[in-house]
C-alpha cells in the first residue's frame, strides 16, 4: 500500500498542491515555517482523520478561507486504487470519505491506513505527563483491533458520564450510590478488556523496541518501557469503593485506566531525568520505528511512515544509516522534511533509492525531481 496522489486546497498555509509521489522514498525541502509539516499533517489527517497537531479541524482552514479539502488516492499490489477524502467548512461539521462514501462514524476507518509519524514532538512522549504516553499506547492498538478502539470509546463516555454525576451530586448536596453504580459498572467491564490488552501488546512490542534501539544508538545502553497500572494489584471496582470519597470531594474519578502510565528506563534509571538529548531523540525514534514493525506484523502490510525534521542533532552518519534503515525493502512509502537540500541530495548520491524530492516555498510546493 502506498499514496499515489494527493490534493490540497486551503489546508493551513498551502492555497493548493496537485502531487505525485514516489512509492519509496519522498523527500521535502524547505526552510522553517516553509510548510513541509503541513504536507506531511494532511496525510496524517487521511489515516487518522485529525490533524497531529490540532485538535480543532477549522483551525486548519488557511487564513481568511472558508474550507480546507485534502483528497488522496491509494494504490494496492492485489486490488483497485482507494480513496479517501476530507472537507472541513468552517459553518458545518467535518465531512470525510472513504470510495466517495461518507463514514457514519470516523472510528470504522482507523486501521484502514496504518501509519507511524515520527516528529520532533515525540520528545514530549517522555517529559510531558502520562496522558501523551496513554494516547500513544491506545493509537498503536487500535490501528489493528477495533474492539479495543471501541472498549476505550465506550469508557471514556462512561467516565465522563460519571465525572458529571459526581458534579450534580456536589450541587445538590445529595449523593446516590445506586445511581453511580450504573456507570461503575460500565467502567469496570471496559477496564478490564482494556487492561489486559495493553499489556499484551507491551509484552511483544518491548523485544521490537529494544531491537530498534540497538539499530539506531548502536547498542551501548539497555533500555525499557513499562506498564504502570493500579489495576494490577486491584479490580477496578474495588480501587473505585475506595477512592469514593476523594471522588465525591474532587468531582473527578481518580483511579481507572485514564490514570495508567508508560515508564521510560536506560541502564535501570528513569529517562526523563538521566537521558541526554542525543539518547532520547535515539529512545523516541526505536519507539516509532518497533511501532511501524509492530504494525506490520499485525496487519501484514507496511504502514506509511512520516519524518518530519527528525535529523536534528544526528550526525552525518546516523542520519545516512537511518535513511538507508528505512529506505531498504523491509519499510514501504516513507515521507522526510528537511532543511537542508543539499544533505537531503548528498542521501542518495551513492544510493539507487527510489525517491522524490520536493520543494516548499511558503505553502507551494513542486517536484524538483525524481530518481
Amino acid at each position: 500500500m502506498y499514496l499515489k496522489e494527493l490534493r490540497l486546497a486551503n489546508f493551513k498555509n498551502c492555497e493548493s498542491a496537485e502531487l505525485v509521489f514516489s512509492e519509496k522514498l519522498n523527500c521535502f525541502v524547505g526552510l522553517n515555517g516553509a510548510g513541509k509539516t503541513n504536507i506531511l499533517d494532511s496525510i496524517y489527517y487521511l489515516s487518522f482523520c485529525k490533524s497531529f497537531f490540532s485538535s480543532v479541524d477549522k483551525q486548519n482552514i488557511r487564513h481568511d478561507q472558508d474550507f480546507f479539502s485534502i483528497h488522496g488516492t491509494y494504490s494496492f499490489d492485489d486490488k483497485e486504487n482507494e480513496s479517501v477524502s476530507c472537507v472541513q467548512k468552517r459553518d458545518s461539521k467535518k465531512s470525510f470519505k472513504f470510495n466517495k462514501k461518507e463514514y457514519d462514524r470516523l472510528s470504522d476507518h482507523i486501521g484502514k491506513f496504518p501509519l507511524v509519524m515520527i516528529s520532533p514532538y515525540d520528545r514530549d512522549l517522555i517529559n510531558d505527563g502520562s496522558e501523551l504516553r496513554r494516547k500513544f499506547i491506545d493509537g498503536v492498538i487500535s490501528q489493528f483491533d477495533p474492539q479495543y478502539l471501541n472498549a476505550l470509546l465506550k469508557y471514556n463516555r462512561a467516565l465522563l458520564q460519571r465525572n458529571m454525576q459526581l458534579r450534580q451530586f456536589a450541587d445538590s448536596r445529595h449523593f446516590d450510590r445506586a445511581l453511580l453504580q450504573l456507570w461503575d459498572e460500565q467502567l469496570c467491564g471496559c477496564a478490564t478488556e482494556i487492561h489486559k490488552k495493553r499489556h499484551t501488546f507491551l509484552e511483544e512490542f518491548h523485544p521490537i523496541f529494544q531491537h530498534y534501539y540497538e539499530v539506531v544508538s548502536g547498542g551501548r545502553e539497555q533500555v525499557e518501557v513499562t506498564y504502570s497500572s493500579k489495576l494490577d494489584q486491584k479490580p477496578l471496582a474495588q480501587l473505585l469503593e475506595e477512592s469514593l470519597p476523594q471522588d465525591s470531594y474532587s468531582c473527578y474519578t481518580n483511579v481507572g485506566i485514564h490514570k495508567d502510565d508508560l515508564e521510560f528506563c536506560l541502564d535501570g534509571h528513569p529517562l526523563k531525568k538521566f537521558g541526554s538529548q542525543g539518547q532520547q531523540k535515539s529512545f523516541v525514534v526505536s519507539i516509532r520505528l518497533a511501532q511501524f514493525e509492530y504494525n506490520y506484523q499485525k496487519i501484514g502490510y507496511k504502514p506509511i511512515l512520516l519524518l518530519d525534521d527528525i535529523f536534528d542533532k544526528l550526525d552525518d552518519q546516523r542520519v545516512k544509516k537511518l535513511v538507508r534503515l528505512v529506505g531498504d525493502n523491509h519499510f514501504g512509502q516513507v515521507f522526510i522534511t528537511d532543511t537542508q537540500q543539499q544533505r537531503i541530495e548528498r542521501l542518495f548520491d551513492d544510493t539507487n533509492i527510489n525517491h522524490k524530492i520536493f520543494e516548499v516555498d511558503s505553502g507551494h510546493v513542486k517536484a524538483m525531481y525524481n530518481e
